[in-house]
């Protein structure tokens, strides 16, 4: 495989067409190596639009779905990069991010944030996530093994942007609380088959939602579902 050929392609026929304009993203997409973040089993779809299984064992379908099901994946190209333009990350920024999967997301926003803290709660990942990170030379970014569905993150916070990589089913609020005055917080929220980006900014009069576009993704593990109707 031409890999340079192959990143040419995913910038271009599948980021650019999907409303990501800003040349500061595309620019960073050409350097950061993805396929670096990869699973070796599965380096050969590292710039395809698909879903990417980081974890599970056993036929390449069964571990797929093993690794959707546990929140174990890389989400698509074009969707970490549109996360990436809207969250529109300044150089003196302090970022969160919920979910480190391979370290991937964390790596493009600490080529854009001041520091950023990522929460991983599966060991493995967030030890793959850690390595990845330092072979990369990203210095700036923090791997912590915790649950961002209930980690208390007082003494780390405020953040100027919060990131979600994966899906929950409602705004997590105690998450919302820890945004700077102009903060942002982006998460895909929703269930299947209707889930939505959702952007919340702190403003002086409250919090302003927005939802600028579809997405789909696994769920990030322990945050609240409503309940379930039976009959």
């Amino acid at each position: 495989m031409n890999v340079e050929q192959a990143r040419f392609n995913m910038i271009e026929q599948q980021i650019r067409p999907w409303d990501v304009l800003d040349a500061r993203v595309l620019e960073l997409l050409a350097v950061v190596r993805r396929e670096d973040f990869v699973p070796p089993a599965y380096r050969g779809l590292a710039f395809a639009d698909i879903e990417l299984p980081l974890g599970g064992s056993g036929a390449a379908a069964s571990a797929a779905a093993a690794s959707a099901a546990a929140g174990k994946v890389m989400l698509p190209p074009r969707v970490e990069a549109r996360m990436l333009q809207d969250l529109d990350i300044a150089k003196h920024e302090r970022v969160l991010e919920i979910g480190a999967g391979s370290g991937f997301m964390a790596a493009l926003l600490g080529h854009r944030a001041q520091r950023v803290l990522t929460l991983e709660i599966d060991d493995d990942l967030a030890r793959a996530a850690r390595a990845n990170l330092q072979r990369a030379g990203l210095l700036n970014v923090e791997v912590r093994m915790a649950d961002g569905a209930s980690a208390f993150l007082g003494d780390d916070g405020p953040f100027d942007a919060i990131v979600l990589s994966g899906s929950v089913a409602q705004l997590p609020e105690h998450l919302m609380s820890l945004l700077k005055p102009g903060g942002r917080l982006l998460a895909i929220v929703g269930e299947e088959p209707v889930m939505r980006a959702t952007l919340v900014r702190h403003t002086d009069n409250g919090h302003v939602i927005t939802q600028p576009w579809d997405a789909g993704a696994p769920r990030l593990l322990n945050f609240p579902e409503p309940p379930r109707f039976h009959f």
